[in-house]
């Protein structure tokens, strides 16, 4: 992990704005796909035990607002741009199908859809701005991040902080992110195995 997305460094250098900014920069824009946000939210945690950053509850207020409000500017993005680029003649990379496909998807699984790409990174990032080009309702869209997003901020960062003060985490801080991020992995892991399982065998 480089210097510059080492959640500690990152915290130490621009602190509890520094990880609202973060956070909702990887929940919204796309440009945000590649940022730590599970092992941010984690290290977080552990700092707040030992009395760092902000108090919890500031915290636990703060942060959410941070992710929700990123998943609405992803898909006001989506509403506005998306469009422009999906509904051109069918090119080599665009098909107009696309659009449909996923409109049909978020129809079927919109709600656990953003709710669970919550706790998985990338996809938490995309979700966002493909709701909006696939037309999925605001109000929809919007009950349904909120639910994710306190569940994933507070989920995650209580982590650190209730784990802050085993002593086996403090001194395997990076493995325990590390873990931390391969469980956020998991519902998209059991999502395409499940997929698999029920897809029709070809005669």
């Amino acid at each position: 992990m480089s210097s510059f997305l080492d959640p500690t460094h990152l915290i130490d250098t621009f602190g509890l704005i520094g990880v609202m900014v973060i956070l909702f920069a990887e929940c919204g824009l796309l440009i945000g796909f590649f940022l730590p946000g599970d092992s941010l939210l984690f290290t977080a945690g552990l700092l707040i035990a030992d009395g760092l950053i902000a108090p919890l509850w500031v915290a636990l207020l703060l942060f959410p607002v941070a992710a929700i409000v990123g998943n609405l500017v992803g898909w006001y993005i989506g509403r506005r741009v998306g469009p422009s680029v999906f509904d051109k003649p069918d090119s080599r990379f665009f098909r107009a199908s696309h659009v449909q496909k996923a409109h049909e998807f978020f129809e079927r699984n919109g709600a656990k859809a953003i709710v669970l790409a919550r706790f998985v990174p990338i996809v938490r990032t995309f979700i966002t701005v493909m709701a909006g080009v696939a037309g999925m309702g605001f109000r929809r869209f919007a009950t349904y991040s909120a639910i994710g997003g306190l569940l994933w901020t507070t989920v995650v960062t209580m982590l650190g902080y209730w784990l802050g003060g085993v002593a086996v985490v403090r001194e395997h801080v990076e493995l325990f992110i590390l873990g931390v991020v391969a469980l956020s992995l998991l519902p998209a892991v059991i999502e395409v195995l499940r997929s698999r399982r029920d897809r029709p065998v070809a005669g």
